[in-house]
Protein backbone atom coordinates (compact mmCIF):
# COMPACT_ATOMS: atom_id res chain seq x y z
CA UNK A 1 0.00 0.00 0.00
CA UNK A 2 1.19 3.58 -0.86
CA UNK A 3 2.21 5.95 2.15
CA UNK A 4 1.28 9.68 1.19
CA UNK A 5 4.27 12.15 1.67
CA UNK A 6 5.44 15.77 2.35
CA UNK A 7 7.66 17.67 0.40
CA UNK A 8 10.70 18.55 2.30
CA UNK A 9 12.18 22.01 2.90
CA UNK A 10 14.48 23.05 5.36
CA UNK A 11 14.50 26.51 6.73
CA UNK A 12 17.67 28.28 8.12
CA UNK A 13 17.90 31.69 10.13
CA UNK A 14 15.16 34.43 9.04
CA UNK A 15 13.12 32.07 8.02
CA UNK A 16 13.13 29.79 10.16
CA UNK A 17 13.00 32.08 12.89
CA UNK A 18 9.52 33.63 10.99
CA UNK A 19 8.23 29.81 10.82
CA UNK A 20 8.70 28.93 14.47
CA UNK A 21 6.91 32.73 14.99
CA UNK A 22 4.01 31.61 13.23
CA UNK A 23 3.28 27.89 13.96
CA UNK A 24 4.46 28.32 17.96
CA UNK A 25 2.09 31.13 18.08
CA UNK A 26 -0.99 29.70 16.70
CA UNK A 27 -0.25 26.62 18.80
CA UNK A 28 -0.05 28.69 22.17
CA UNK A 29 1.05 26.18 24.34
CA UNK A 30 3.73 23.42 24.38
CA UNK A 31 5.36 20.74 26.61
CA UNK A 32 8.40 22.01 27.73
CA UNK A 33 11.06 19.63 28.91
CA UNK A 34 13.82 19.94 30.96
CA UNK A 35 16.40 17.21 32.30
CA UNK A 36 16.46 15.91 28.91
CA UNK A 37 19.10 13.13 28.97
CA UNK A 38 18.50 11.91 32.65
CA UNK A 39 14.56 12.36 34.06
CA UNK A 40 12.73 14.21 31.54
CA UNK A 41 10.58 16.98 32.91
CA UNK A 42 7.36 18.07 30.88
CA UNK A 43 5.12 20.18 31.70
CA UNK A 44 2.34 21.97 29.52
CA UNK A 45 3.53 25.83 29.33
CA UNK A 46 1.73 28.30 27.55
CA UNK A 47 3.95 30.80 25.17
CA UNK A 48 4.03 34.53 25.67
CA UNK A 49 5.80 35.37 21.91
CA UNK A 50 8.41 34.70 19.56
CA UNK A 51 10.52 37.91 19.22
CA UNK A 52 12.35 39.02 16.41
CA UNK A 53 15.62 36.94 16.82
CA UNK A 54 13.30 33.67 17.33
CA UNK A 55 13.61 33.75 21.72
CA UNK A 56 10.62 32.04 22.92
CA UNK A 57 9.27 33.54 26.01
CA UNK A 58 7.40 32.01 28.80
CA UNK A 59 6.20 33.09 32.72
CA UNK A 60 7.71 30.67 35.38
CA UNK A 61 7.74 30.45 38.97
CA UNK A 62 10.89 30.48 40.58
CA UNK A 63 10.30 27.55 42.57
CA UNK A 64 9.48 25.34 39.41
CA UNK A 65 11.30 21.92 38.76
CA UNK A 66 12.02 22.97 34.92
CA UNK A 67 13.19 26.34 36.71
CA UNK A 68 15.54 24.04 39.39
CA UNK A 69 16.55 22.05 36.13
CA UNK A 70 17.37 24.86 33.91
CA UNK A 71 19.74 26.08 36.91
CA UNK A 72 21.71 22.74 36.08
CA UNK A 73 21.17 22.07 32.57
CA UNK A 74 19.79 24.85 29.97
CA UNK A 75 18.43 22.23 27.52
CA UNK A 76 14.97 22.38 26.80
CA UNK A 77 12.99 20.59 23.97
CA UNK A 78 9.48 22.11 22.83
CA UNK A 79 6.73 20.27 21.73
CA UNK A 80 3.85 22.22 20.12
CA UNK A 81 0.80 20.81 18.77
CA UNK A 82 -1.80 22.64 16.72
CA UNK A 83 -4.26 19.46 15.51
CA UNK A 84 -7.18 21.92 14.92
CA UNK A 85 -4.54 23.07 11.88
CA UNK A 86 -2.49 19.88 11.27
CA UNK A 87 0.85 21.62 12.68
CA UNK A 88 3.52 20.75 14.41
CA UNK A 89 6.99 22.14 15.94
CA UNK A 90 9.71 20.53 17.95
CA UNK A 91 12.18 22.80 18.50
CA UNK A 92 15.63 22.40 20.60
CA UNK A 93 17.57 25.12 22.50
CA UNK A 94 18.60 26.57 25.62
CA UNK A 95 16.81 28.31 28.26
CA UNK A 96 17.09 31.23 30.77
CA UNK A 97 15.82 32.45 33.70
CA UNK A 98 15.00 36.00 34.35
CA UNK A 99 13.76 38.03 37.03
CA UNK A 100 14.35 41.18 34.48
CA UNK A 101 11.60 43.50 35.62
CA UNK A 102 10.96 44.90 31.75
CA UNK A 103 10.67 41.53 30.67
CA UNK A 104 7.88 40.74 33.84
CA UNK A 105 6.19 43.47 33.09
CA UNK A 106 5.97 42.44 28.98
CA UNK A 107 5.08 39.13 29.46
CA UNK A 108 2.81 38.96 32.35
CA UNK A 109 -1.16 38.51 31.79
CA UNK A 110 -4.16 38.03 34.04
CA UNK A 111 -3.83 34.51 32.68
CA UNK A 112 -0.81 34.18 35.12
CA UNK A 113 -2.83 35.21 38.17
CA UNK A 114 -3.91 31.83 39.07
CA UNK A 115 -0.64 31.23 39.75
CA UNK A 116 1.08 34.17 41.09
CA UNK A 117 -0.19 36.83 43.40
CA UNK A 118 0.06 39.71 40.72
CA UNK A 119 2.80 40.76 38.52
CA UNK A 120 4.50 41.91 41.63
CA UNK A 121 5.12 38.50 43.19
CA UNK A 122 8.59 37.68 44.01
CA UNK A 123 8.30 33.87 42.34
CA UNK A 124 7.95 35.39 39.11
CA UNK A 125 10.87 34.81 36.06
CA UNK A 126 10.43 34.54 32.50
CA UNK A 127 11.94 32.32 30.85
CA UNK A 128 13.70 32.79 27.26
CA UNK A 129 14.44 29.72 24.94
CA UNK A 130 17.25 30.39 21.95
CA UNK A 131 16.27 27.52 19.70
CA UNK A 132 19.23 25.93 18.25
CA UNK A 133 17.54 23.72 15.94
CA UNK A 134 14.01 21.95 15.39
CA UNK A 135 11.85 20.27 13.08
CA UNK A 136 8.29 21.26 11.65
CA UNK A 137 5.12 20.16 9.87
CA UNK A 138 2.06 22.27 8.49
CA UNK A 139 -0.45 22.01 6.14
CA UNK A 140 -0.65 23.77 2.71
CA UNK A 141 -4.19 23.41 2.08
CA UNK A 142 -6.73 23.77 4.49
CA UNK A 143 -7.34 21.10 6.85
CA UNK A 144 -10.41 19.22 4.99
CA UNK A 145 -8.85 18.99 1.94
CA UNK A 146 -5.48 17.70 3.39
CA UNK A 147 -7.89 14.83 5.14
CA UNK A 148 -9.51 14.05 2.04
CA UNK A 149 -5.93 13.60 -0.04
CA UNK A 150 -4.49 11.84 2.90
CA UNK A 151 -7.72 9.16 3.06
CA UNK A 152 -7.77 9.11 -0.77
CA UNK A 153 -4.05 7.66 -1.08
CA UNK A 154 -5.36 5.51 2.03
CA UNK A 155 -7.89 4.02 0.42
CA UNK A 156 -6.20 3.46 -2.93
CA UNK A 157 -2.74 2.90 -1.80
CA UNK A 158 -1.52 5.57 -4.03
CA UNK A 159 1.30 7.49 -3.26
CA UNK A 160 0.77 11.23 -2.97
CA UNK A 161 1.59 14.49 -1.51
CA UNK A 162 -0.41 14.71 1.32
CA UNK A 163 -1.04 18.33 1.43
CA UNK A 164 1.63 19.26 3.98
CA UNK A 165 5.20 20.54 3.90
CA UNK A 166 8.06 19.24 6.56
CA UNK A 167 11.59 20.24 7.17
CA UNK A 168 14.37 21.19 9.62
CA UNK A 169 14.62 24.58 10.94
CA UNK A 170 18.06 25.71 11.80
CA UNK A 171 17.99 29.33 13.79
Amino acid sequence: MGQAQSPHQDLNGQEAIETIKKLTEKAGVCFFVTDIGKNPHSIPMSLQEVDEEGTLWFISSSESTHNQNLAKDASVHLYFLNNSSYEYVFIQGKGEVSKDRALIEKYYSHFADAWFDGKDDPRITVIGVKPDDGYYYETKDNKVFAMAKMAFAAVTGTKMEDGGIEGGLKV
